[in-house]
């Protein structure tokens, strides 16, 4: 039955599509921002049906594929009940939005562990081809760890990569095993049925009738103005000096932990997603260059893949009774991936100041 109602949705969905979008200062705010969660919702469907019918057939890499358009829809449709909250009934949207950011992150785990083990592996082969040739080789992320032979860190390299394949491989398989029991429990199948509802019907408030030109730049400008005073607050001046050593040192500090340290970025990226969403909903001109909010995030999600590559070097490094080489080889890579963690950093500042 959730399933028909789905699938009804879906096609009306879709036929609304083919209507103009409300865009701009046309309409009002709730036009704007219900006919943004209606195309978002589609996806989704769509992305689910997709999902559902590669399942059937064995297709892994449209499976993936349907998985990236179900968290990417997901994203958008709760950032935008969130940055347009006022817009809409908080009891219908808080829930919706707060399912969604689960379902997003309960998909986004067997990426990240997949993800975190190609860059760890590929950074060892860079380390250990720096440590006997002049410059660094480039080595495919895929390749397996170098065999045994070489220097001091090529012997622990080949083992350090053998312990974080093992470690990385569990969690992944964990992570997908995970993931097919949210797909197919109860609660995921509520949130599609939810999401069905918004694909033809969104719950709005009466401050929803107001114009959009009046009422969308405003909460728009909400949205750029907490990413801005977040952003204030890194320190952005210590930031902007290149190998200045201090995400290093956080790391080995016991006063101020990696984690902690990393925190305060961590949320940045999160309102720069938001801000940049909800250009989506409502662009306008407020000169900023088009491609530097995209630019910005690529470098915060390389921070972050950096932040979370380097806590996995330390939860191998916890291992008992590691090799002696095995642990000097973790303590070269934790240290490569917090410089890389520095270098987007450094990479963010000049960004973020760049008139």
């Amino acid at each position: 039955m959730a399933q028909r109602h789905r699938d009804t949705a879906f096609a009306q969905a879709t036929d609304l599509r083919a209507e103009p979008p409300v865009t701009g200062g046309d309409g009002t705010a709730g036009d704007v921002l219900a006919g943004y969660l209606r195309g978002q919702a589609t996806t989704f469907l769509r992305a689910l049906t997709q999902g559902e019918s590669d399942g059937g057939n064995g297709g892994a890499a449209g499976t993936a594929d349907a998985a990236h358009q179900l968290r990417r829809s997901a994203r958008r449709i709760g950032s935008a009940l969130h940055t347009y909250g006022p817009l809409t009934d908080t009891a219908w949207s808080e829930p919706l939005r707060a399912e969604l950011g689960w379902l997003a992150s309960s998909l986004a785990r067997e990426y990240q562990h997949s993800a975190r083990l190609a860059r760890l592996l590929s950074a060892l082969h860079r380390l250990s081809s720096a440590e006997v040739e002049d410059e660094p080789a480039l080595v495919p992320a895929q390749q397996s760890p170098p065999a045994p032979g070489g220097g001091p860190l090529a012997v622990g390299g080949a083992r350090a990569g053998a312990l974080l394949e093992r470690q990385l491989t569990l969690a992944r398989t964990r992570a997908h095993s995970a993931a097919l029991q949210a797909m197919g429990s109860s609660r995921f199948h509520a949130v599609a049925d939810a999401v069905a509802v918004l694909a033809s019907e969104v719950s709005l408030t009466a401050a929803a009738e107001a114009p959009a030109d009046k009422t969308l730049p405003a909460l728009t400008e909400r949205a750029h103005t907490r990413l801005a005073e977040a952003a204030g607050a890194l320190p952005l001046a210590r930031a902007g000096q290149p190998y200045n050593g201090d995400t290093l040192r956080a790391a080995l500090a016991a006063d101020l932990p990696a984690e902690r340290q990393d925190a305060p970025w961590h949320r940045v990226r999160i309102l720069l997603r938001l801000s940049r969403y909800a250009r989506e909903v409502f662009p306008y001109d407020d000169g900023e260059p088009e491609t530097r909010p995209a630019a910005l995030a690529r470098v915060l999600e390389q921070h972050r893949e950096a932040a979370e590559a380097a806590e996995a070097v330390t939860a191998a490094a916890r291992t008992p009774r590691i090799a002696p080489a095995t642990a000097y080889a973790l303590g070269v890579l934790h240290a490569d991936q917090r410089q890389e963690v520095e270098q987007a950093r450094f990479a963010f500042v000049r960004l973020w100041m760049r008139a």
